[in-house]
This record gives structure tokens, C-alpha cells and sequence, in this order.
């Protein structure tokens, strides 16, 4: 893949087809392995390539698709355990004259981790910057907000959550208003062989236009564990939509990826 995926239909599958040729030997993998290769608040350098292609949409003909480029990095700030996400799309959406590939708009969050009982904690601020390269592809404004995570390991998976909201504050002044809520589920079911069922589905909510949609996932994985601790996690998850308000929002959606997490201190 050279920087963004041209395909037909079967979009996800194309771009990810590629994650066939990575080395995959790997070491019987642990419950507790497969949680940590799917919990987002592992502290943990991680690379993600992940697609989102959404071949139907309500009141549209047209498609979209977003291929994720995400990293995590931890880190220490006055002593205190952070990561800090960052997420950049190369989009595909309708505009005025026909579809529009290129940049979307780069999000930024920083997570201070704790714990309470058993759950995993994580908080901080977000930042999304209007990096798009076409209206089409981007809200045209500097939004901030806060996001919060909560994860309860378990011995059967994972279960928790992800909440974020943010609000425009600068950008083009002939853009809508940005105030938007976020909500992504976590639902992992650990299946033997590092395999897993999963549940994702990020619903979203455009508080200023008062649109939503609410999708429910249920996809499987499998997490490879190699020698030196370094974990490479393959998932395919259909997400179908449940409810929704507003023109455009999708009707079903295709979520597929490799999430490649290095440990910082690699086995001996």
C-alpha cells in the first residue's frame, strides 16, 4: 500500500490482505496476552492500521471509507503513568463533485492512568486539528474536549468503555458548530489459541445537529504473541446499525485491522 488503498468494493479486505505477509510464528498465547493486546489503556508503544469502510448509508447512495493510521505511546509527565493516542485518516466521502480521497482531521488525546478495585482508569484532554485536505474530508475547525476510559479485565476478556466529547472553539467560519459525544464500547470474549469474539461499535452523536447513530458489532480476532513480547492483533468486525438520525449516517459498517503493540521491556 503506497499511502492511501484505491479498491472496489471489497475495500477492507484489499487494503488488509497485505497483513498476510506479516510473520505470524508465534507462542501459545495466555488470557491474560489476549487482554493485553486488546486493552486500549495498555501502556505500551502501539502501531495500528485499521480500515472503516461503510458501504451503505442511509438516504445516500454513496460509500465511505477511512483508513486509520494510529499510534499510542506512553509516557511519565511530574511522575504520573500517561499514554497519549494520536489518530490520522486517509478518507474517502462524497463532495461536490463526486468522492474525495485524502487527509482527514488529526485527533489527539493524552489519558493519566490509575486504577480503582479492579477497574483501569484512564483521563486527560483531546485535541482535533483540521488537517483535511477537502471540506468534504474534515469539520474546517480546532476542537477541544475531554476522554475518559474505563476497563474491567477479566479472566473470560474485557469489558469497559471509551467516552470522549469535544466542541469547536476556532476554524472556518462558514462551518457548522462542532459539539460532538462519542461513546465506543469494549466487549471481548477470549476464545482459546489467542482467538476472541468481539464488540466495538463507536456510537456517535452530532449534539449541534442533533444527528446520531448507534451501531452494534460483533466481529472475531486473534492475537499472535511473539518471541520478544511483541504482540500482532488481526480483527474483521461487521457493525450494523441500530438506530440512527440524519441524513448520511451509515447503515452498516466493515471494521478490519492489525494492531502491532511492542513492549517496552522485551523478554529476555
Amino acid at each position: 500500500m503506497t499511502g492511501r488503498c484505491r479498491y472496489p468494493r471489497s475495500r477492507g479486505a484489499r487494503c488488509l490482505g497485505a497483513f498476510g505477509l506479516l510473520p505470524l510464528a508465534a507462542l501459545a498465547q495466555t488470557a491474560d496476552e489476549v487482554n493485553t493486546a486488546n486493552n486500549p489503556l495498555t501502556p505500551a508503544i502501539t502501531v495500528n492500521l485499521q480500515d472503516l469502510w461503510a458501504p451503505r448509508l442511509y438516504d445516500s447512495d454513496a460509500d465511505t471509507n477511512a483508513v486509520l493510521l494510529r499510534g499510542v505511546l506512553p509516557h511519565l509527565l511530574g511522575g504520573i503513568p500517561q499514554i497519549v493516542r494520536a489518530t490520522l485518516p486517509i478518507a474517502t466521502a462524497p463532495g461536490a463533485s463526486g468522492n474525495k480521497t485524502g487527509l482527514g482531521d488529526l485527533n489527539l488525546f493524552d489519558l493519566l492512568l490509575t486504577r480503582s478495585g479492579g477497574l483501569m482508569l484512564g483521563f486527560g484532554p483531546q485535541l482535533t486539528l483540521p488537517t483535511a485536505t477537502d471540506p468534504a474530508l474534515g469539520t474546517g475547525k480546532w476542537q477541544a474536549g475531554l476522554a475518559g476510559v474505563a476497563i474491567a479485565p477479566q479472566s473470560w476478556g474485557l469489558l469497559g468503555g471509551l467516552l470522549t466529547w469535544q466542541h469547536s472553539f476556532a476554524g472556518a467560519g462558514d462551518r457548522p458548530t462542532q459539539n460532538n459525544l462519542t461513546f465506543q464500547p469494549f466487549f471481548i470474549y477470549n476464545l482459546p489459541q489467542g482467538v476472541y469474539v468481539r464488540s466495538t461499535a463507536s456510537w456517535n452523536f452530532l449534539l449541534a445537529q442533533s444527528d446520531y447513530v448507534i451501531p452494534i458489532g460483533a466481529g472475531v480476532g486473534k492475537v499472535f504473541v511473539q518471541a520478544d513480547g511483541t504482540t500482532i492483533n488481526v480483527f474483521a468486525e461487521p457493525q450494523w446499525t441500530i438506530a440512527h438520525h440524519g441524513a448520511g449516517q451509515p447503515a452498516f459498517q466493515l471494521f478490519v485491522g492489525v494492531n502491532l503493540q511492542f513492549p517496552i521491556h522485551k523478554r529476555p
